[in-house]
């Protein structure tokens, strides 16, 4: 029987630049997600709802913007009642089979004390090899939970998630010291080596693996399905394993022309959270708060080789989805599933002498990939209107034919896919954060239209204002500019009218991503 419903197939990636596809960067290699933007759309100004994983994550499911679904910063759980009425649920109550492969982070890892979830890692007890779900409205769950090994944070025993517990049995735990191991020196460059893991052992390849098990499954049964797959990568640590470690030079890397850190120009709180102590108790997450979440300034050879390893993690990823591009096609369901390839978040690799994420809402971290292919989905073309990742849940739920639970902020895309026209005016990213990540509570709100961007902290009323069409790499702060001041005004307005529902109160932290 042929599904009239579309299969949905969301593939992300994890810290993923916009400019880090082939379509966009020549000197990056992604010929499967290329394909993708080839056979379908893609959109060139998309952003994040959040500049940090789980508030983005939590928008993505949920179709709500981080001070509406709750998730305010890393370290903040997603209510169940509220990620089970995201899309997962609702495709999977309207007869949908549901599964999610990879990196979820809807809850915390590392928490102050349990908290029951599959993700806590003091709550394991509840949950082991015959866990599979149902969690955050997927029926079937494969979990990977620590998602980037760090020196300073070992991977804990008994280990978290079906990723972390398949590895450390993998030659009676060879695979982690292999992961940790370097195949050969480097220059140095922070939270950067070549691994000595065997690609087949690495997270993204286990992911491809049981991405294509659950998919296969699936198509041969009657009801559509809607999977997510999230791989880990590129998020730091940048740990390459072979051949991947090996296909870029980093003599051959094009590193940022701006990449010395210029303080000055910017907004008061981009040199505090850089400088400020996280304020943790725990001496274990200080620790990686202070050290794993910062990186100190590189040279030219350490940027080349982080890079380097950087684009190699992105290549493995983009044979993954080559791999699951494949089976779809096996299957036979190719034609009848749109696949969207989105990331959560950016990552600073150096631009304005920065690294990693941050407070600082340049276009490296703002801006995301997003590429759909699918029944319907006009091939080879290019939405330069201001979207969001926010905009997926509503996407869904057109496609299959559902409403909304609720209220969203989220609004569909499938008019623009289709190759209509639809004007969107502006996109929103938010973001408060606590005094634990940075030593610095902030209260960001951004707005990003076709030509600018404005980041308004509310507290102490400073802001950055960036004419995006005159000034793309952000040189010229134009927030207290007046000639810019019937801009600013302009933005502050669409910054007030952001839609939906602010909560008055926004949980406490109860760990740290």
């Amino acid at each position: 029987m042929t599904n009239k419903l579309p299969n949905i197939l969301l593939i992300t990636s994890d810290q993923q630049r916009a400019d880090c596809n082939g379509f966009e960067n020549p000197n990056i290699k992604t010929p499967h997600i290329d394909r993708l933007a080839r056979e379908g759309t893609r959109f060139s100004a998309c952003i994040t709802p959040n500049l940090v994983c789980q508030p983005s994550r939590a928008a993505i499911l949920t179709g709500l913007l981080p001070l509406t679904h709750g998730v305010w910063d890393n370290g903040v759980d997603l209510d169940p009642q509220v990620g089970e009425a995201g899309f997962a649920g609702t495709l999977s109550r309207a007869g949908y089979q549901t599964g999610f492969i990879g990196k979820a982070h809807f809850s915390t890892k590392s928490t102050f004390a349990p908290t029951g979830t599959p993700e806590c890692n003091k709550s394991q007890a509840k949950y082991g090899s015959t866990w599979f779900g149902p969690y955050m409205g997927f029926q079937h769950c494969e979990l990977n939970v620590l998602g980037h090994l760090h020196r300073t944070r070992p991977l804990e025993q008994p280990p978290v998630g079906h990723y972390e517990r398949w590895l450390s049995s993998r030659s009676g735990g060879e695979g982690v010291k292999l992961w940790v191991t370097e195949t050969r020196p480097g220059t140095g460059a922070a939270q950067t080596w070549y691994s000595a893991l065997p690609v087949a052992w690495h997270s993204s390849t286990w992911i491809g693996d049981r991405a294509i098990r659950w998919i296969t499954d699936a198509s041969r049964k009657d009801a559509p399905f809607c999977a997510w797959v999230s791989f880990p990568d590129p998020h730091h640590a940048f740990d390459c394993p072979e051949p991947w470690s090996l296909m870029y030079d980093p003599k051959d890397m094009v590193l940022p022309k701006h990449r010395v850190r210029d303080l000055e120009r910017r907004p008061w709180w981009h040199k505090a959270s850089l400088e400020g102590k996280p304020q943790l108790a725990d001496p274990v997450m200080l620790k990686f708060r202070a050290e794993g979440s910062r990186v100190p300034d590189q040279s030219d050879a350490q940027l080349a080789e982080m890079t380097a390893n950087y684009y190699g993690m992105i290549s493995l990823i983009d044979h993954n989805v080559g791999r699951i591009m494949s089976a779809l096609e096996a299957a036979g369901v190719a034609d009848n599933t749109l696949v969207i390839y989105a990331t959560d978040h950016g990552e600073l690799l150096g631009n304005h002498g920065l690294y990693l994420k941050g407070p600082t809402p340049y276009e490296d971290l703002l801006r995301v990939t997003m590429v759909a292919r699918g029944p319907g989905v006009a091939s080879r073309q290019l939405v330069v209107e201001p979207v969001s990742t926010l905009d997926l849940a509503a996407t869904f739920y057109e496609y299959a034919g559902v409403s909304a639970p609720g209220e969203m902020q989220s609004r569909s895309l499938k008019k623009l896919l289709n190759g209509g026209a639809q004007t969107r005016d502006v996109a929103y990213s938010e973001w408060h954060l606590h005094a634990s990540r940075c030593g610095v509570a902030l209260k960001l709100r951004t707005v990003r239209t076709k030509k600018f961007k404005c980041t308004f902290e509310l507290e102490s009323g400073a802001g950055e204002l960036y004419d995006l069409e005159n000034d793309p790499v952000e040189m010229h702060n134009l927030f207290d500019d007046a000639g810019y001041a019937h801009v600013r005004k302009e933005l502050h307005d669409m910054m007030r009218a952001r839609p939906g529902v602010v909560r008055d109160q926004l949980a406490e932290p109860i760990g740290m991503a």
